[in-house]
């Protein structure tokens, strides 16, 4: 394994994955608060957060952080998710000094100007703004509301714009002071970096973080339900649910063999069923969301208000079926595929360094990629069938957009799987 790792007294850990024969490195900070860790009256706050660190500290203006990346040919870019917040870049090996500086300046000394965060809010109302009117977007904030209702877990990532209105300056001072801490951080770099180089430099630049730190995880506590919002669109956008595990259970693996095999590419269950024999959809996928303690597996589809009322319910029998007649070949078919998109990854910086920045935030270790693949390979068709009837059993939850016309997906939906 090219992995190494180290904890600073602070609880800062720094972790690096050698790859020989590239040129460049990945690296980045990765923050294990999110939306999840917002109160309902600072919603969104993590991730103005994200945005307003790239817009200046004080010994760099915006500009000054853009055209300093950029003249290297590296770059910058950085996300919010309901658990954690990453700032990451991606150089050339010998500029690897300057992307550890610039990303701890960033984290660490953000001027949060107050001109600054009046145009920035304003960017992050449009971003708001853009999503409510992109319905293959904004239905799946409507699911996971609907899923986990009056939770953090529940709150959309960008944040409600009557909350993010009115959020201030000292509301991201005191955000940032109270979660960005040495226990809370993990520093992660893959490409050509020298452990011990990497680890003095990020050292240097973490070091002085608090040693102290608190992650008020609320804990999950799915519902499940119906959202439906009647629109003029040209397709009903639909997201189907069921209570699944979370990413630390031992059965995760067996649901991304489930995914992928139900709703993972051309040749799963649903794509053959629903589009190719059927022609009821043009995009209809499987998905898990799974937290660290507790997920759903998911469908999307798109289709015509004509075909609601066949396409839930074969869904729902779809996935009936999938419990009583899960096949060899289709099992090894998903996972196969999965190892094999978990390995093509490897060939990527970038994948890599993110990888074991996640595997250290929710395992607290890097998982040899040896480990993971014979998870995989243990998955037998019992355990398919046994997860998919364990799926079925669960509350549905259903989150439907669009031109509706008096269909009642919830309720089919429901009688599939009964």
């Amino acid at each position: 394994m090219t992995v190494q790792v180290t904890r600073l007294e602070n609880g800062l850990t720094i972790a690096s994955d050698r790859i020989d024969g590239v040129e460049t490195a990945a690296l980045g900070a990765w923050v294990g608060v999110g939306t999840r860790h917002e109160a309902a009256e600072v919603n969104g706050v993590a991730h103005l957060l994200e945005h307003m660190a790239f817009k200046g500290t004080a010994r760099r203006n915006a500009q000054d952080i853009a055209e300093e990346i950029e003249a290297v040919g590296g770059h910058l870019n950085a996300y919010t998710s309901r658990e954690n917040t990453a700032y990451y870049a991606r150089v050339l090996a010998d500029d690897v000094p300057l992307a550890v500086d610039i990303i701890a300046d960033i984290l660490q000394h953000p001027s949060f100007d107050e001109g600054e965060l009046a145009r920035e809010r304003e960017v992050v109302l449009q971003e708001i703004g853009q999503a409510h009117d992109t319905p293959d977007d904004i239905v799946f904030d409507h699911f996971q509301e609907t899923a986990y209702p009056g939770q953090a877990l529940g709150r959309p990532v960008l944040g409600r714009a009557e909350v993010v209105r009115g959020l201030g300056r000292d509301t991201l001072v005191d955000y940032l002071a109270r979660h960005y801490r040495g226990p809370n951080l993990v520093i992660a770099a893959a490409g050509r970096v020298d452990h011990d180089r990497f680890v003095a430099l990020a050292g240097e630049a973490f070091g002085g973080l608090p040693a102290e730190a608190e992650r008020p995880d609320q804990e999950a506590h799915y519902r499940g339900g119906e959202y439906r919002e009647e629109r003029d669109l040209e397709q009903v956008h639909l997201v189907i649910g069921l209570p699944a595990m979370g990413i630390r259970d031992p059965a995760y693996y067996t649901l991304s063999v489930l995914s992928t095999l139900f709703g993972g590419g051309m040749s799963s269950r649903l794509f053959q069923e629903v589009r190719e024999k059927r022609g009821l959809v043009y995009s209809i996928y499987s998905f898990t969301a799974a937290f660290t303690d507790g997920g759903v597996f998911g469908i999307y589809a798109g289709t015509g208000a004509a075909q609601v009322g066949e396409l839930v319910p074969l869904v729902g029998g779809e996935l009936r079926r999938l419990a009583e007649d899960a096949g060899a070949a289709e099992v090894a078919r998903a996972k196969a595929q999965l190892k094999a998109s978990i390995l093509m990854g490897r060939e990527s910086t970038g994948a890599r360094c993110e990888q074991l920045a996640q595997q250290l935030l929710i395992y607290g270790r890097p998982l040899p990629v040896e480990e993971i693949v014979a998870e995989i390979d243990a998955i037998d068709v019992a355990a398919v069938r046994e997860l998919a009837a364990r799926l079925a059993a669960g509350r549905p939850t259903l989150a439907s957009l669009g031109p509706l016309n008096g269909a009642r997906p919830f309720e089919d939906l429901a009688r599939s799987l009964a």
